[in-house]
């Protein structure tokens, strides 16, 4: 069961040398984006993936597809890569910052419900460390108030609410498959929908603004480009289609998505095996109703006598791999300070089409996530040597037992 696993396959293999061979020819390719997208969307239970370059892009899309334009609110969490709150405003809109509940670290409903403006126009949650946002009370909000939402679920694959896939419940749901995430052919990403309106618009931003690509077409064909009179951009777009050999990669890492979560959820179980009983460790705590996927293990060091960094440096030194923190707030960061502001000139357009006052991006903003932040430790779950997982878990076993439990 716990044997060695291989993160890249064979499948992987074959299905590279199967576009290699195709010399990158559209006239006789291997039409590996579409056969990705569709498996994806089918894994997951929706109609529609859409496959894009990075995480970062998808959110975007998802954004542009949702309506979401210049000067728009978009409510999400601060506590996540900063790359959520940058795909809002690579749209022009304006991030508002919702605080999080304490125990599970997700996007808190009675947070959001109030900063609902009449400038609001979505919602985006995260399913931050593998575990799902309660979406319910989320999509309820949403309903009520008229609000498009987007999840990013980069770090949960495979992970379910209430007997539903992550990734099947909102109205756009966004994937990352960036070299640490669960299944990757390096980068990449997606973005899944229901709506095939909302996919053609997605597909069309996310390919130049060609206006002979669609939800189930990711490239433009020779009797298109072959003819003079081809009008060829009905909108501007971005080039955020997804490589036929990253999509090759990604196929193969889909079909044995199933054994890649498994590991990480065996390897946070041996964790929190080692720190059971351990009074100042206090885990993520996942719901009954959900299933975590564990991108990886997060728990909060709640005893002040305890040093966050001295904590990791014993860990290091009896052999561990290091632990990782958790992101600062994303409004914390120098880029959203008054003094500092540094949209890349996206502040600019910003400051010309919002008609609200903005959030005080400051101390105090949120506090349950201000509280919690310095306290997180995430624990890398990705370990395919299973020994080595061992080893690492008998690690933080000694490491607990030198402050005492």
């Amino acid at each position: 069961m716990h044997e060695y696993i291989n993160r890249i396959g064979e499948k992987e293999r074959m299905y590279v040398e199967e576009v290699l061979a195709s010399d990158f020819s559209n006239s006789r390719g291997t039409n590996m984006l579409a056969r990705f997208e569709k498996a994806f969307a089918e894994k997951f239970g929706m109609k529609y993936a859409i496959a894009h370059t990075n995480g970062t892009a998808t959110l975007h899309s998802a954004l542009y597809a949702a309506g979401v334009r210049a000067g728009d609110e978009v409510i999400t969490t601060p506590l996540t890569m900063s790359a959520t709150c940058m795909a809002i405003l690579h749209a022009d809109a304006v991030p508002v910052f919702a605080d999080v509940v304490e125990y599970t670290f997700q996007i808190d409903p009675k947070s959001i419900e109030k900063l609902i403006t009449p400038r609001t126009k979505a919602i985006m949650t995260v399913a931050l460390y593998g575990l799902s946002p309660e979406m319910d009370e989320i999509m309820d909000i949403a309903k009520r108030h008229d609000l498009v939402v987007i999840e990013d679920d980069a770090q949960c694959f495979l992970g379910f609410y209430k007997g539903r896939i992550v990734g099947s419940i909102a109205d756009f749901s966004s994937f990352s498959l960036q070299s640490t995430k669960h299944m990757t052919p390096g980068e990449g990403g997606l973005v899944c929908t229901n709506n095939a309106s909302a996919a053609d618009l997605i597909r069309r931003f996310s390919v130049l603004g060609y206006g002979s690509v669609s939800r189930a077409k990711g490239i433009i064909t020779k009797d298109d480009i072959q003819n003079p009179n081809y009008e060829r951009h009905v909108q501007m777009g971005y080039n955020y289609r997804m490589p036929e050999l990253c999509a090759a990669v990604a196929l193969g890492q889909l079909e044995h998505l199933d054994e890649l979560v498994q590991r990480r959820v065996d390897v946070a179980n041996l964790f929190l095996d080692s720190m059971a009983g351990c009074s100042w460790l206090k885990p993520q705590v996942t719901p009954s109703h959900s299933v975590n996927s564990y991108w990886s293990l997060a728990v909060r060091l709640v005893n002040a006598d305890i040093e966050w960094t001295a904590f990791r440096k014993k860990y290091i030194e009896l052999g561990g791999d290091g632990i990782y923190a958790a992101w600062m707030l994303s409004y914390l960061e120098p880029m959203f300070q008054k003094e500092s502001r540094n949209f890349s000139g996206k502040e600019r357009v910003i400051e010309a089409t919002y008609k609200g006052e903005m959030q005080k991006w400051k101390t105090g903003l949120c506090p349950v996530a201000e509280r919690i932040q310095p306290q997180i430790l995430a624990f890398k779950t990705n370990y395919w040597d299973w020994e080595r997982a061992k080893q690492q878990a008998e690690v933080l076993r000694k490491t607990i037992a030198f402050y005492g439990n």
